[in-house]
């Protein structure tokens, strides 16, 4: 019960913790910048800034898409120590062994596959141009 309360956790952090940096904003937020680098006043206190930074469609789905190749990452290496640990604490038993040597292949395959994943959806962000 700790365990699957602890990997919620862990899973909850690594979703939210990449959010919160994505959408990020600098500390001034009275002045807002134009397309050719000069300093613009909002018209009203009441203005808001984008949080994206961009309007370009193309470039908000590439920064999204980027996240979830990070988080997914993240979630692989996590799988390798979990595997790892597991098969180092077996103290030789056979079932232990074989789960940890099993979690380390599939996270193995995993990491293959998000490794293919991120260079096709990487050719084609870079063929629409919005890298």
């Amino acid at each position: 019960m700790l365990n699957k309360k602890l990997i919620v956790f862990i899973v909850v952090l690594l979703f939210f913790v990449p959010l919160k940096l994505l959408f990020a904003q600098d500390g001034d937020a009275t002045t807002n910048q134009t397309q050719d680098g000069t300093a613009q006043t909002p018209t009203s206190p009441t203005s808001l800034t984008n949080p994206l930074g961009t309007d370009s469609p193309e470039i908000v789905i590439a920064n999204v898409i980027n996240t979830i190749f990070g988080i997914v990452g993240s979630l692989a290496l996590l799988m390798f120590v979990y595997g790892g640990l597991i098969w180092m604490t077996s103290s030789g038993n056979k079932e232990s062994v074989d789960k940890g040597k099993n979690i380390i292949k599939w996270a193995a395959i995993g990491l293959v596959i998000i490794f293919s994943s991120y260079a096709l959806v990487r050719f084609l962000i870079t063929g629409v141009g919005a890298v």
